[in-house]
C-alpha cells in the first residue's frame, strides 16, 4: 500500500492544498492529511479552527477512489513522531512524505532527518513563486533522501497571501463561510465581502 503523508499548517487551508490533495488521490492509495503546528512558523488561528477548515476543505474534494483521509492522530511538532504513529496504524506500508518546494530548504535543520529520510520517499510539490532550490535539494539527497519532484504545479494561491492581502481565490467556498462564522482572521474578514 502507497501512502502520501500530508501535514499542513492549514493556516488557513487552501485551494492550493485543496487541490494538492486531490492529485495526491490519483497518485497514491490513501492520503493522510492533518494539520500541524510547524516549529519554523508563527501561527495566526488555533490548532482546532485549522483542523475544522482542513475538515471541510476535505469533504469538498470529489474523488472517485475515497482514498482521503484526515488524521490529525498523526500531527506532531517532529515529523519523525508522526512516521511512527503512521507506521503503528499502517505497518508495512511504503510512506511518502509530501512538502512543498518552500518548505525544501528548511528540511535539513528538521528533527534527525537523516533518520526520517531513511525511512520514508520525499515527495516535493512545486510552488507557484518557489522555485526548486538545487542546491537544497542536493543537499537533502546527501543526507539520504530519495525526492521526486510532482509533475503538478497547484494554482498561484497561499495561506500568506490570504492573511496579508486578503486574496479571495486562495478559499474554497466553505473554508471561507467558517472563517466568517468563527470571526476568524478579523482584521480580514471585516474588511472583505465574499
Amino acid at each position: 500500500m502507497r501512502i502520501a503523508l500530508f501535514g499542513t499548517s492549514a493556516d488557513p487551508p487552501t485551494a492550493g492544498h485543496q487541490a494538492i490533495i486531490s492529485w495526491l488521490s490519483e497518485h497514491y492509495d490513501w492520503v493522510a492529511v492533518w494539520a500541524a503546528n510547524n516549529p519554523f512558523k508563527s501561527h495566526q488561528t488555533r490548532l482546532e479552527h485549522r483542523v475544522a477548515m482542513l475538515c471541510l476543505l476535505i469533504a469538498d474534494i470529489d474523488s472517485s477512489k475515497h482514498n482521503i483521509g484526515l488524521e490529525q492522530h498523526l500531527s506532531s511538532l517532529r515529523t519523525l513522531e508522526t512516521l511512527e504513529k503512521a507506521k503503528d496504524l499502517w505497518g508495512e506500508a511504503e510512506f511518502t512524505l509530501v512538502i512543498g518546494s518552500d518548505l525544501l530548504a528548511q528540511l535539513p535543520r528538521w528533527y534527525q532527518v537523516e533518520d526520517l529520510l531513511q525511512q520514508v520517499q520525499l515527495l516535493v510539490v512545486p510552488r507557484p513563486g518557489y522555485a526548486l532550490d538545487e542546491s537544497s535539494l542536493q543537499l537533502v539527497q546527501k543526507l539520504g533522501g530519495k525526492v521526486a519532484v510532482a509533475n503538478f504545479i497547484g494554482p498561484d494561491v497561499s495561506s500568506t497571501a490570504y492573511r496579508e492581502k486578503g486574496d479571495r481565490e486562495a478559499l474554497t467556498p466553505l473554508v471561507v463561510d467558517y472563517i466568517h462564522k468563527e470571526h476568524l482572521y478579523k482584521c480580514l474578514s471585516e474588511n472583505l465581502t465574499f
